[in-house]
């Protein structure tokens, strides 16, 4: 009875009534010492030096027992650190037992021995389920309970248990592990009392023995309590025990050392090799060797590892139901405005804009300054034209007061130009909104792209919410990402746009060429999917050979953009055989040479030269980015790429045509433009729309062959289209390859909606003409005239000049209300009457080194002329003498005076070869 109250009051300390029913009060300092509990807030425990700092080990309360949220299984402490490790459980006199992490429930005992005997304490059972859970403390009224505990995990080593395993005719009272540990069976006190001063420090030993045998998958173990006693009383116990001084305790000390240290394994157990691995890059032990402290130590790190990457893998299953279910709900709305998409074009709506570049972590990483490039495109906001239609547009930067008056004044302008009165002028803030996400500046290094800023902008996201209740919406993004579907998940809107896994596809520069394939349409001779050394220099040196009128190769990084990842070799300047090459392709004629000797000897020539003349004659577009061929070559072959051939003509243009596939799966043309190169013949910056190079008959058939390819594989949405339009050298007949794909809304598309909405027209690609309505110069009382009697023929084809890539960093010296001083001094503006002249798109008014600027006119020689006279007029305004600042307004003044020579010594050959566009030209 006695060892039965004792026992009861280690379970319960605190309970008084117990306590007054002891026989002999004076047997209380048997007990080990239990510090009351004192009741803290979550994450309040101090640390004993300074009283206002946080111990970094401190753990938050667990819930009470009567709380009425249960402890759920994933959320409880698993493992070696369930309770020990995490220090919960404290050496001996200092122990402090926490309240239970579940409601606890009656956990088995052995029954209590007839008789004590004196030898040893024995300790063995199942200690943890599989999962590493630990039972809870039992209450008091579970001391009495007479069922064998049922084992829940077993070792795969069985020899292991019969080595270690005790009958119960041993001598040692027997007791579980666990129980043993914490101090709830009545075996514990057959020990205790002869060795009650010492207590402390056996139960300090036993816990780093228990931890071993656990972290190394022991089930069983006996320990000697004569052993256990007399080096507890030998040994100073201040650090904890060494592995040698646990394994001496031990009565299978020679089984259990076959399994802590078997052959060829440095670790066992939870850890696993991992473990030790883990430990071992950090500077540390292994878990199994050094002192006492390393092991413990070596054990944290394993446990904390363990733990870690359990809480990943939840993280990760969550993420990855988080996605299927943004992209099952993402078909679900697609096939819905699929559906309704007649009715909704046709009524009141909200378009939200997102223009967010979703490209790869690793090519975000390489845009510079990747918020204002988010934030090129402005004139999305014109689709407002619509008067059915709304504009939410999420903007990247903080725009000031002072640049949001200025969008508001010029999206009033529409109006004016319709009348040609500028008091017509109209206040259109409630058809459109610019929302900042308050994100912005919370990860200036993470490299994220609008969408994902914005879905980390609750605020944000709860007005946009508030803005679409009760309305027709869709969403339209930029490069597809991941978190576009989340943020229209979340909005519960449909998103304009294809798949991220199909924009990523058929983006990339191989992507473009399964598509382009598959159309049916020229492209360049080339080769794609390339990735290795071997496969690059086989690749190319049979197209030199193939093709050996190409000069110059381009070499494209399958994931790059903007030209960045584009570096080219004019090869047969620079191949030494090259002229025998000639002489033999010469000598045999072309259908012989297919089949001689000669030209498997000028292939293995080509091969050999090749490897040195790329290292020596290759040039990046980037400069900065890959200054050697080396490391082009490194990204090329790390993303993969394609080598594509350029044009040998004295007469290239490269131009762009955007395209949307709508829900219906109609494909409609939507711009064209032929591109300007102010930085080099391989980057585009800037466009005049529309397009005037080619027929547009023969490039709207190539488009829409292009658009049902792109349908075919799951495309939706925007998309543009690029090719180069050239003049066969042998031939004379101008030449139209496809070139490129970008699966997204294109910075040309922005510009030609602001082009179409200040001048009240249409552009109409089928025909490469933008239409503007009669009557543009007359006053409004003389079209009120004309009204009621017939309608008004279109006016002489339009064009325009437009760039978004206009950069000057002196521009940051000046206010842009002093620029637009500066410019209407010098008469640059736009006349609303003639609906002609100049309109700029500022992006941001922090740094100010960019901006947007596009001109319009009736003549394509007049409108290039005044926008590189603007330029001029700009740069010589914001510069000093001495000081004339980084830019590209040069070159591109170079490049269009370039254009303007061709021009004009153009319009006689065009009046006889392409009588369409020299038509265009006169008018």
């Amino acid at each position: 009875q006695q060892v039965e109250m004792d026992f009861k009051i280690m379970l319960d300390a605190e309970n008084v009534d117990i306590k007054a029913g002891l026989k002999h009060p004076n047997d209380e300092n048997r007990l080990p010492l239990i510090a009351k509990r004192k009741s803290a807030p979550v994450g309040s425990q101090k640390t004993g030096k300074d009283p206002t700092a946080t111990s970094p080990w401190a753990l938050p309360a667990f819930l009470s027992l009567g709380s009425p949220l249960p402890l759920l299984e994933e959320d409880s402490p698993k493992g070696a650190l369930s309770l020990t490790g995490q220090r919960l459980i404290l050496p001996a006199a200092l122990r402090t037992l926490p309240a239970p992490p579940a409601v606890p429930r009656a956990a088995p005992l052995p029954e209590f021995p007839r008789q004590h005997k004196k030898s040893a304490l024995a300790i063995y059972g199942p200690y943890s389920s599989s999962k590493g859970s630990i039972a809870p403390l039992p209450p008091s009224n579970s001391v009495l309970s007479t069922r064998k505990p049922k084992p829940e995990w077993r070792c795969p080593a069985e020899q292991l248990e019969s080595a270690v395993h005790v009958p119960p005719q041993t001598q040692d009272p027997c007791l579980d592990w666990d129980t043993a540990v914490h101090q709830k069976a009545p075996g514990v006190l057959a020990l205790q009392h002869p060795h009650h001063s010492s207590w402390g420090s056996i139960v300090g030993f036993v816990e780093p023995t228990e931890k071993l045998l656990k972290d190394h998958s022991v089930p069983l173990a006996t320990i000697s309590g004569q052993k256990l006693a007399q080096i507890t009383s030998d040994l100073d116990f201040k650090v904890n025990p060494t592995k040698r001084d646990a394994l001496s305790v031990l009565k299978s000390q020679s089984a259990v050392e076959k399994i802590l240290n078997p052959a060829g394994r440095s670790c066992r157990g939870r850890g696993g090799s991992a473990g030790a691995a883990a430990g071992r890059q950090r500077g540390g032990p292994s878990p199994v060797a050094g002192s006492g402290q390393q092991q413990q130590w070596a054990a944290g790190v394993i446990s904390t590892s363990w733990r870690s990457r359990s809480h990943l893998a939840r993280l990760r299953n969550g993420l990855r139901e988080a996605r299927r279910r943004h992209l099952e709900n993402f078909y679900s709305r697609a096939k819905h405005l699929a559906a309704n998409w007649n009715r909704i074009r046709t009524s009141r709506r909200t378009i939200i804009h997102i223009p967010s570049l979703g490209y790869s972590q690793h090519i975000r990483e390489h845009i510079p300054d990747l918020a204002l490039q988010q934030n090129l495109q402005m004139g999305r906001l014109c689709d407002i034209l619509d008067a059915n239609v709304d504009v939410i547009y999420i903007c990247p930067l903080a725009l000031s007061e002072e640049l949001l008056q200025y969008y508001n004044k010029l999206l009033g302008l529409q109006a004016a130009v319709r009348s040609g009165n500028p008091e017509d002028m109209a206040d259109l803030q409630d058809r459109f909104k610019i929302l900042t996400p308050e994100a912005i500046n919370s990860f200036p290094e993470h490299h994220m792209c609008l969408a994902t800023v914005l879905k980390y902008s609750p605020r944000t996201m709860q007005r946009l919410q508030v803005l679409l209740q009760g309305r027709d919406a869709y969403m339209v993004g930029g490069v597809p990402h991941l978190d576009d579907l989340a943020v229209a998940d979340q909005l519960q809107v449909p998103l304009l746009g294809s798949e991220p896994a199909v924009a990523q596809l058929y983006s990339t520069k191989s992507g473009s060429k399964r598509i382009f394939a598959s159309a049916g349409v020229p492209t360049p001779p080339g080769e794609w999917d390339i990735r290795s050394r071997e496969q690059l220099l086989r690749a190319l040196s049979q197209l030199i050979l193939d093709n050996l009128e190409v000069q110059r190769w381009l070499f494209k990084v399958d994931d790059e953009h903007g030209g960045d990842g584009t570096a080219f070799c004019d090869v047969t300047s620079h191949l030494e055989c090259y002229p025998w090459i000639q002489r033999e392709w010469q000598g045999h004629g072309p259908e012989v040479w297919n089949e001689s000797q000669a030209r498997e000897l000028a292939l293995v020539k080509i091969s050999q030269e090749l490897p040195g003349l790329l290292a020596q004659h290759v040039q990046p577009v980037n400069e900065k980015r890959f200054p050697t061929w080396e490391k082009f070559l490194q990204t090329f072959l790390t993303q993969g790429g394609v080598i594509e051939a350029f044009p040998s003509s004295g007469s290239v243009t490269n131009l762009t045509v955007d395209l949307l596939i709508e829900p219906t799966g109609e494909v409609t043309l939507l711009s064209s433009g032929d591109q300007l190169h102010a930085e080099g013949p391989l980057r585009s910056s800037g466009t005049t729309i529309p397009q005037r190079s080619v027929d547009p008959e023969v490039l709207k058939a190539l488009c829409l062959k292009i658009g049902e390819a792109c349908k075919s594989k799951g495309v939706l949405g925007y998309f543009s289209v690029d090719f180069v339009a050239f003049t066969h050298p042998q031939t004379g007949e101008q030449q139209v390859w496809a070139t490129d794909l970008d699966l997204c809304y294109s910075d040309q598309l922005a510009l030609s909606q602001l082009l179409v909405y200040l001048t009240d027209g249409n552009l109409d690609c089928g025909s490469s003409i933008l239409q503007a309505p009669l009557g543009a110069k007359e006053s409004k009382g003389q079209r009120l005239q004309h009204e009621g009697t017939k309608p008004p023929a279109p006016s002489s084809p339009w064009c325009a000049v437009a760039s978004s890539q206009l950069r000057h960093s002196s521009l940051s010296g000046i206010s842009y209300n002093l620029l637009l001083h500066i410019c209407k001094a010098h008469g640059i503006g736009f006349d609303l009457q003639e609906k002609q002249g100049t309109v700029f798109v500022l992006y941001e008014d922090q740094k100010r080194h960019s901006l947007g600027m596009i001109t319009i006119g009736e003549d394509l020689q007049g409108v290039l002329l005044t926008f590189a006279r603007n330029l001029f007029i700009i740069h010589q305004g914001i510069s000093a003498p001495n000081m004339q600042g980084e830019t590209n307004f040069k070159m591109a003044i170079r490049d269009i005076e370039a254009i303007l020579g061709v021009t004009a010594g153009n319009k006689l050959r065009l009046e006889e070869e392409q009588p369409w566009e020299a038509d265009a030209l006169k008018k």
